[in-house]
């Protein structure tokens, strides 16, 4: 406990006697300092006991004395101390009135008392304090590191450090989503910061930020019933030692952090640090050897892939499963947060989730019907509204075993397709596959080839010579049949046979083969020609 002017009224030593200000003596006392001058706020910083024996003060002016006063009470003086017997045989009566009106704790300094001693007995409380400060924070980190290495880990990291903090701790993944929390009921109260965390993740680590719990509800009481609890303060800590943190802490109290209570957040902080690192590292080691899972799956090594994986993934391998390809875009940052808001909430879930990069792109395998495919098009489309339309898109297989995980694999491929071309946040194979392959050909490149192969005859028939182009077009939707194409084109079928010939003349191909006639449907289709 930090000194107080009780404390000194109550030293024996100091022999101190109270005049004014018996109500503000547990006031806390930062430091004890001796001045003459008439004005010694220049040179004041809050919190001090001065000590003077009025050599310089017009004591006997009680206008002097109340500006004097009301100048030291305003730049925080706790307390004042007169010594008599030196220059003055008692407190001046101005003096002892101007302390009373300002409320401003007066205390006589006996003759025999040197101001040295009220200084040193300050600092030794301060020392004092500062070692029992220090001692508790020891005996916080030791606790605190016996928790953490407790079978309930981080949980029981977070229960001891609100029992030291005197309120309540948890810990949230980058998402927002809220991993653990101490006590139980902080969980919901926790869970109001997600935004918060969210911009904290986004800032450079380490990064701290104090806030306020918002609509903090009530609080459980020993007894039956509850009772409410005002807005709590509280700061955000972020864990890891790289650039971008690996998650964050949060600590809610309802008065800012004392000495104490500082250390053991600091220590909290350590720890944790610690432990996130070394679950980074493990999570990359499981990266490398899901990386090589997926390479025997999609070779078409399925028991093998088994073998590899043993019990890391769970039943995943055993159930029908599906596969998800993902893009990030313009934004570097999209895959990572996307693979962290998929183990979260498969693991919230009791799910297993296989990630493993893929170039530039991300690949997930993920139970199918789970919580993992709502949190990638949950996460996929809230990237997408903050971060436009060239930020994350999704790729997403039928349902399979893992036998056909690499068929899978390319139906996600050519749904991601699809959805870059659309514009869309995800899109599913099952789109594509039973949806018309028209739509398919919508797409830059596709129209350029169309605009390509299409050009020398329209070329032609724009020097009059003949309507090439519609009579191609009449002639291939009704599958090749002179007569009836003849028709719908008002000409005779010679003349339209004379056509066809110059087509292949002029193209260089011939409509004997099908995948001509093929390429230059979807090509008229493409460029609206059909």
């Amino acid at each position: 406990m930090l000194p107080t002017l009780a404390s000194l009224a109550q030293h024996s030593a100091l022999r101190l006697r109270v005049l004014t200000g018996e109500d503000r003596l547990a006031t806390p006392v930062r430091w004890a300092h001796a001045s003459e001058l008439a004005d010694p706020v220049p040179y004041l910083d809050g919190g001090e006991l001065l000590l003077t024996t009025g050599l310089k003060l017009p004591v006997h002016d009680p206008g002097e004395m109340r500006d004097y006063v009301t100048r030291l009470s305003a730049a925080g003086v706790v307390g004042l101390g007169f010594g008599v017997g030196v220059n003055h045989p008692e407190v001046p009566p101005a003096l002892l009135d101007a302390a009373v009106e300002a409320g401003l704790p007066l205390l006589e300094v006996p003759r025999n008392t040197p101001f040295i001693a009220i200084s040193k007995a300050v600092s030794a409380a301060l020392a004092a304090e500062q070692y029992r400060a220090v001692t508790a924070g020891f005996a916080a980190q030791r606790e605190l590191t016996r928790a953490a290495l407790s079978p309930g880990g981080q949980r029981a990291l977070l229960a001891k450090l609100a029992i030291q903090v005197n309120g309540w701790a948890a810990l949230y993944d980058l998402t927002g989503s809220v991993t653990a929390a101490a006590p139980g009921w902080a969980v919901r109260r926790a869970g109001k910061l997600a935004g918060e965390v969210r911009r904290l993740r986004d800032r450079p680590a380490p990064a701290s930020a104090v806030c306020a719990a918002p609509g903090a509800p009530a609080e459980p009481t020993d007894e039956a019933g509850s009772r409410s609890r005002p807005d709590d303060r509280v700061e955000l800590q972020s864990l890891g030692t790289g650039s971008r943190p690996q998650a964050v802490l949060a600590i809610g109290t309802a008065a800012p952090l004392g000495v104490v209570e500082r250390y053991a957040v600091e220590s909290a902080v350590a720890v944790l640090t610690l432990t996130t690192e070394r679950s980074r590292a493990y999570q990359e080691a499981q990266a490398r050897l899901g990386a090589a899972v997926l390479r025997m799956l999609l070779a078409g090594e399925p028991d093998h892939a088994r073998a590899v994986a043993g019990q890391l993934y769970g039943g995943l391998l055993d159930a029908p499963l599906r596969v998800l390809v993902a893009d990030g875009g313009d934004d570097p940052d999209a895959l990572e947060e996307l693979g962290d808001a998929v183990e979260s909430a498969a693991a919230r879930a009791g799910e297993s989730v296989l990630a493993a990069a893929d170039g530039e792109r991300l690949v997930l395998l993920v139970a199918d019907a789970g919580e993992a495919v709502s949190a990638c098009a949950g996460y996929a489309g809230q990237t997408r509204r903050e971060r436009g339309e060239h930020g994350l898109a999704l790729g997403l297989s039928a349902p399979t075993g893992p036998a056909s995980a690499d068929a899978a694999y390319r139906q996600a491929r050519e749904a991601l397709a699809v959805a870059r071309r659309r514009g869309r946040v995800l899109v599913e194979h099952d789109e594509v596959a039973t949806g018309s392959v028209l739509a398919l050909l919508a797409d830059d490149a596709v129209r350029a080839f169309a605009e390509g192969t299409l050009r020398a005859l329209r070329e032609h028939d724009a020097r009059g010579r003949g309507d090439l182009v519609a009579s191609l077009r009449a002639w291939l939707a009704h599958h090749g049949q002179w007569d009836a194409a003849a028709a719908d084109l008002g000409v005779h079928r010679h003349t339209l046979r004379y056509r066809m010939r110059r087509v292949e003349e002029i193209l260089d191909r011939s409509l004997d083969d099908p995948d001509v006639r093929m390429e230059l449907w979807l090509a008229l289709k493409a460029t609206a020609d059909a």
